[in-house]
């Protein structure tokens, strides 16, 4: 009986470490859209002309920043927009095309970014978090990944405006 238990116990643990460790990542490439040309000075983000965002090449964590970023001076991120405490480092890669942004996720919930307008004074970059599914258990812990959004033509002189959404 002594044997039983320990071999049931250990089951347990097994599918526990399983269940969690199987857990996909989800990607965090902003939505194909149509046009954005409300304004004059807007810049078009159609599907063809916007890049796809790399991914972090293997052996780099979705937690630091692609090597060769470059960081986007803070005189050019507007940060006021988002909650006391989360995150506001932002980099570009690519010639300036991609924004690698440090976001903010916890318990079951993923981390989502998506470059909501593009103008010619500013881009603005909203950051929001998948919900978690009703009924599940999720741990209580905050992580920091890094997203990569993809731009219509390079950030250059623009500022960066962070905004922060309800979890979708």
């Amino acid at each position: 009986m002594r044997y039983l238990t320990k071999l049931v116990g250990t089951g347990l643990i097994l599918a526990t470490v399983t269940a969690c460790g199987s857990q996909g990542t989800m990607a965090t490439n902003p939505a194909p859209g149509g046009d954005s040309s409300a304004a004059s000075g807007s810049i078009s983000t159609s599907p063809s002309a916007v890049p796809k965002p790399p991914g972090n090449p293997p052996g780099v964590s979705r937690f630091d920043f692609p090597p060769g970023s470059t960081p986007v001076p803070a005189s050019q991120v507007d940060a006021t927009a988002l909650p006391s405490g989360f995150p506001n480092q932002v980099k570009t890669d690519n010639g300036g095309t991609i924004l690698n942004l440090r976001a903010q996720e916890g318990g079951c919930g993923h981390a989502l970014g998506e470059a909501t307008e593009q103008t010619a004074q500013k881009v603005v970059v909203d950051l929001s978090e998948t919900k978690a599914q009703t009924g599940q258990m999720c741990t209580m812990d905050l992580r920091y990944p890094v997203l990569s959004v993809a731009l219509a033509a390079p950030l250059g002189e623009r500022t960066v405006v962070l905004k922060h959404s309800p979890p979708r």
